[in-house]
Formats: structure tokens, C-alpha cells, sequence
């Protein structure tokens, strides 16, 4: 057992760069070496269904006398265990073992997990379902525009929705977002800019493949709220004015992140590089990329850098927000405008799982707090979506038990919040009450557009 418990001879392998990534019997000996450490601690056993079902498995091998710890597990343990993580990451952020910890042990649990993910992947083959969930830019320009209306009345069948979870692997009981009949870029592209925009700078908008598709008055309002703030939004593949000449051509694509759930390192590469291409000459005219969904926010922030390790993947990364935290920049800049037109009443406040995993604390909540007659309620509570989990037939009940927390502390307030649409989507499914993002409740408060 101390042989499974020692640190590493190297950092353990967090990039596909490095040469033992995909190597089975190195990740082989790390996912043994994490196990132990965690089955010695069990701090994390309440965050989701992983640690239990590994407690569980060694503590069989324990008692059937076959061994000490987690050095008997086998591969379909290292399944099972990999099969209940959602990469909400917030047992990264409790772990006392972390490189952020500065400790000698070097854990990173999401991560090992997502690196079993890739190797069973080229393994095993990307499953179907991972491989429709893994590309949303893709759905998005299938069934919004024109079509959206027939895309909205099958996903509205209950009939259609079993057959396509017979089919796909996709839960017919998950709430799935509707097609946006009118896409975000197109509305950006017909938008006239409000007249004080660029006063005080400019930054580009990551509205997200959600954002584009299916809930564009999320953007909006992100845009309507940036340039009543005085900046200028800029959308690669959409603005025409004072675009840096080295852009290339195109529109920003997904961030990757549903790629990496279903292991596919491949796709997820393509998506980054083409999108830190778009990205890089923004940031080198010194504007902040600005991120409306925080599992994208995390994915630019935290994971391109790692993955890619390039200087360029590392410059736009640290030139990314999340839209609140921009907006919390612009508070303690005393920039921040404060002329409020409506109070919101009582807020729940949904403290999504990947802002608290960027560890920049509750900004939609901080902003939204200094609006008058407004009560913000903060819930710590995770939505059990986390990406494309939740959305699986295999997952959708257990998902509904990890996210009753969260359903319950939503409950009496006048207005829900969630920076995070699948989330949101959670709560509507279970709450039957609108959520709203942050923004689109800020532009409200300033008697922006249209009432949400």
C-alpha cells in the first residue's frame, strides 16, 4: 500500500502531449495511486456517485481479503468509478492534495478521470451518445433558423423523445433546450450599437454554442449590458467594424468541453485550435474575451492551456471572463454603471459548479446585489448536468437525486438565477419556473430590451 501511496517519480500526466497520456499501464498505476489516497481520506464522498462506488469496490477487496487498498481494482472498477463523475470539479477545489495546495501528492481526481475517458475511448470507441452530445455547433445549425419550429415540436413529443432515447442514448425525460428560430449572430449582425458603446473600450463576446442556438437573449442582453457599460462587443465571424486585419476567417466554434466528456481528444483539439486562432489577435489589441457560460469559461480558462500547451492557448486563456466577473472588474474599478431603473425582489441564486472550480467566488451574485430592492439567496448546490451527464438515459435519475439539494433551495424566491443554461434546465424540468441568467436579470434592472 505505501508503494500506491507515494508521490509520483514525475508530475502525473495531465496533457495529451505528454508521452504517457494515453499509455494504459501508466494511467493504469496513477488512477491506483489516486484511488488509495482518496480511499484513505473519503472527504469528498457526498459530491457525487464516483466516490462511493470506489470506496465501495475497495472496501469489498478489503474484506474478501485479496488486498489492502486499491491495488485489486480492475479494470471494469476503473469504469464504474469513471462512468458516475460529472467533472463538476468540486472535489478539485475541497482536495487538500492538489498542486494548488502545494502538496505532495499531486491529485487531481477530474482530471485522472478524464484522461481514463480518452484512453477507453481510443480503446473502445467513442460511444454514440457521446458522439451526438459532443456537438452541439453542430445540432445548433441543424435545427435552428427556419426549421426550428419542426426541431422544437419533435423534441416537444414524448412518443419521439422515447424512440430518440432508444436510439441515442439521450434521456427522453431531460428537459432539451429549444431551437432558437432566430440565431444570435443573426441578430448581432442586424444590431445597431447603442451610442456610448466603445467610450470605455472594447471586448469580444463568446456567446457560446447555446447562446448562438437556443437561448440568444442570453447574448443579447450580455451585449445590451456591455455596451450600456460603455465597451464595444466584438463577435468573430460577425463584426465588420475595426476587426484586427490578422483574424482569420470564420466563426467561433464550441469550446470542446462536450468532446472531452466523451473522450474524443481529436475533436476537442481541432475545436481549440481553430478558436484560439479567431481569439489571439483580439487579445493582442489588449481585449478581454468575454464568457457567458461558465462550463466554456472553465474549458478557455483551464483546460485549452493544459491540453494545448502553446504560448497562444496560454495568452487567451488569460484573457478570458466570465461575463459577471468582467462586471465585477468594472465595480471595484468604480466603472461599474449604477443607474437601475427596477429592483428584482428576492433572487435565488444558483452558485453554478464550473464558477466555483474558476475560484472567482459568486460575481453574478455580487452584481446583482448592489441593484436596490433586491435580496440575492446564494445556493451551493450542484445541478448534476455538468455538461452532457446529465443529459444520458443512463445517468437522468441519478442526476435528479444529486440535484435535489439544488430544487429545494431554489424554491420561494421571485426570481431563479443560474449562469449555467443546463442547469437552469434542471431547475425548470423539476421547479416549473423560468431561470434566468444573471445578465438577462441585469438588463432588466436597467431597463434594457425586452422583460425577460
Amino acid at each position: 500500500m505505501s508503494v500506491i501511496r507515494r508521490a509520483p517519480d514525475r508530475p502525473p500526466a495531465t496533457s495529451p502531449n505528454d508521452e504517457r497520456y494515453l499509455e494504459p499501464r501508466d494511467l493504469e498505476a496513477e488512477l491506483r495511486r489516486t484511488f488509495q489516497i482518496c480511499h484513505e481520506c473519503r472527504m469528498c464522498v457526498g459530491y457525487c456517485g464516483s466516490f462511493p462506488a470506489l470506496f465501495a469496490r475497495v472496501d469489498r477487496d478489503i474484506e474478501a481479503g485479496v488486498a489492502e487498498g486499491a491495488e485489486a481494482l480492475t479494470y471494469d472498477d476503473f469504469k464504474a468509478v469513471g462512468d458516475e463523475c460529472w467533472q463538476c470539479k468540486l472535489c478539485y477545489i475541497k482536495c487538500p492534495y492538489t498542486a494548488d495546495e502545494h502538496a505532495y501528492e499531486l491529485l487531481d481526481f477530474p482530471r485522472v478521470l478524464a484522461r481514463e475517458r480518452a484512453v477507453r475511448a481510443q480503446r473502445d470507441g467513442i460511444p454514440l451518445v457521446d458522439r451526438i452530445l459532443g456537438e452541439p455547433q453542430l445540432i445548433g445549425e441543424l435545427g435552428s433558423g427556419a426549421v426550428a419550429p419542426l426541431a422544437n415540436l419533435v423534441q416537444a413529443s414524448r412518443l419521439l423523445r422515447k424512440v430518440q432515447e432508444k436510439v441515442t442514448g439521450i434521456s427522453s425525460e431531460f428537459p432539451l433546450p429549444e431551437m432558437a428560430r432566430k440565431p444570435f449572430s443573426s441578430w448581432f449582425a442586424e444590431h445597431g450599437a447603442a451610442a456610448d458603446a466603445g467610450k470605455q473600450g472594447d471586448v469580444v463576446l463568446f456567446a457560446t454554442c447555446y447562446g448562438e442556438y437556443n437561448t440568444p437573449a442570453v447574448p443579447e442582453a450580455a451585449v445590451r449590458v456591455l455596451e450600456h457599460n460603455g465597451y464595444a462587443v466584438h463577435v468573430p465571424g460577425c463584426s465588420s467594424a475595426d476587426e484586427p486585419r490578422d483574424t482569420p476567417a470564420g466563426a467561433l466554434t464550441c469550446c470542446g468541453m462536450p468532446n472531452l466528456d466523451g473522450g474524443d481528444l481529436a475533436a476537442f483539439t481541432a475545436k481549440v485550435k481553430h478558436n484560439v486562432a479567431l481569439l489571439l489577435p483580439h487579445v493582442r489589441r489588449g481585449r478581454k474575451i468575454v464568457v457567458i457560460g461558465p462550463t466554456c469559461g472553465y474549458t478557455m480558462k483551464k483546460e485549452w492551456p493544459e491540453y494545448l500547451q502553446t504560448a497562444e492557448a496560454r495568452e487567451v486563456a488569460a484573457a478570458t471572463v466570465d461575463m459577471m466577473e468582467f462586471l465585477v472588474q468594472l465595480g471595484r474599478e468604480k466603472k461599474l454603471n449604477r443607474e437601475f431603473k427596477k429592483g428584482l425582489g428576492t433572487i435565488a441564486y444558483h452558485a453554478a459548479c464550473h464558477l466555483r472550480a474558476q475560484k472567482i467566488g459568486f460575481p453574478g451574485a455580487r452584481v446583482l446585489g448592489v441593484v436596490p430592492d433586491t435580496d440575492v439567496r446564494v445556493i451551493e448546490q450542484c445541478s448534476a448536468v455538468d455538461g452532457t451527464w446529465g443529459m444520458k438515459a443512463a445517468h437522468y435519475e441519478t442526476g435528479r437525486k444529486y440535484a435535489s439539494k439544488l430544487v429545494r433551495g431554489v424554491g420561494g424566491a421571485d426570481v431563479i438565477v443560474s449562469d449555467c443554461t443546463l442547469a437552469g434546465l434542471r431547475m425548470v424540468k423539476e421547479n416549473g419556473a423560468k431561470v434566468l441568467h444573471p445578465v438577462e436579470a441585469l438588463a432588466h434592472a436597467y431597463g434594457l430590451g425586452p422583460t425577460p
